[in-house]
């Protein structure tokens, strides 16, 4: 993979777009033969079911919740490793259902924390600053949150509000640095007032990664009102090779994901935090350090504000949000962008046509 050295990140050497390679099937090819062709009709049965006839139909949420757990019990995602900032331990430890109550359990768990630490998981009326690396993520977060999903981009401060289908089909779309002409945008001030009793998840790398580091992220959060609540949650999985950097991989993932015996998802959830932008004072990331793609990060010293008009305020907002989804995750900040990934997908297509 030399030849795409130009997209590792120069200060830490990350690739966050490279695609993560299975495992070889050795001794576990029947086994894994038999479970892709086992699953895959009861996965596309689910799937049609929900999104054809189910989340039309006036079940409630709570029918809606209980379908999207089907759909992800096909491939046996089953074991939840989910932690909250801040939360004593006996909560948000790791679980592991070998039952067939496997989804009641993990609901079940997800209640007692809503009912004990409430403030400090996402709620109505509250922006969840997701990580992107897999459709699963969209299907994990719509399960658990019923939240309203919206697409960002990275220099502008509106958001296209989508839905749960849009936001999968993002995973494998093509990275896009503007939003198609005539699309409808929105504030998220304005949908957190539209919808006060949801939560509204943004995307705010604007495109997905192979999980190995965080992209900067969109000034679409800076529209967020100052005095909501912003969850930066980071979501990770065992085996790590479900992730969709490359656009279009629709066969590679469901015969990855449907092959495996199980998965598991490892959730963290930050503590919030707002956006003082109108504050002085307002509190610094640990550390704003970034390395960049075309420049270095001294350079960057002397500049109160980017393309948008970005404030030294609004930019320690968003990176505290970044620090924290790199906490999360355990890896690192990276200064590459929707830019470079367009020009690393062009240069991979190109490369694969030519063998």
């Amino acid at each position: 993979m030399e030849k795409f050295s130009q997209f590792r990140d120069r200060g830490s050497g990350i690739a966050p777009f490279l695609p993560i390679p299975s495992e070889s099937l050795g001794l576990q090819a029947p086994l894994r033969i038999f479970l892709f062709f086992f699953r895959l009709p009861l996965f596309i049965f689910v799937t049609l079911t929900y999104f054809v006839i189910l989340q039309w139909l006036p079940i409630g949420s709570l029918g809606k919740k209980a379908a999207l757990w089907c759909i992800l019990g096909v491939p046996s995602i089953w074991w939840i490793d989910l932690q909250v900032d801040g939360v004593k331990k006996g909560y948000g430890r790791s679980v592991r259902a070998s039952s067939r109550f496997k989804k009641l359990i993990i609901r079940v768990i997800h209640s007692s924390l809503s009912k004990h630490q409430q403030a400090r998981l996402p709620q109505p009326g509250s922006v969840i600053a997701s990580s992107f690396t897999s459709p699963i993520d969209a299907v994990y977060l719509a399960a658990i949150f019923d939240p309203v999903f919206t697409a960002a981009y990275p220099n502008t401060r509106q958001v296209e509000r989508i839905s749960l289908l849009q936001a999968i089909l993002r995973a494998f779309a093509a990275p896009r640095v503007q939003p198609t002409p005539g699309t409808k945008l929105y504030d998220l001030a304005t949908l957190v007032e539209k919808y006060p009793n949801r939560p509204i998840v943004v995307f705010p790398e604007c495109t997905t990664t192979n999980g190995r580091g965080i992209l900067p992220l969109s000034h679409a959060l800076l529209s967020v009102p100052s005095k909501t609540k912003v969850f930066p949650v980071s979501l990770r999985y065992t085996p790590v090779d479900v992730v969709t950097p490359i656009p279009g991989s629709y066969i590679s993932f469901l015969w990855t994901l449907l092959s495996k015996p199980t998965h598991c998802i490892r959730v963290r959830i930050a503590e919030c935090v707002m956006n003082n932008r109108g504050s002085i004072d307002a509190p610094p990331a640990r550390s704003t350090r970034q390395s960049t793609y075309n420049s270095n990060y001294l350079d960057t010293l002397e500049q109160d504000t980017t393309e948008g008009g970005v404030t030294a305020a609004e930019r320690a907002f968003l990176d505290q949000v970044g620090e924290s989804l790199a906490r999360l995750g355990r890896v690192k900040r990276v200064g590459l962008g929707v830019k470079e990934k367009q020009e690393f997908v062009r240069m991979w297509t190109k490369t694969r046509s030519t063998w």
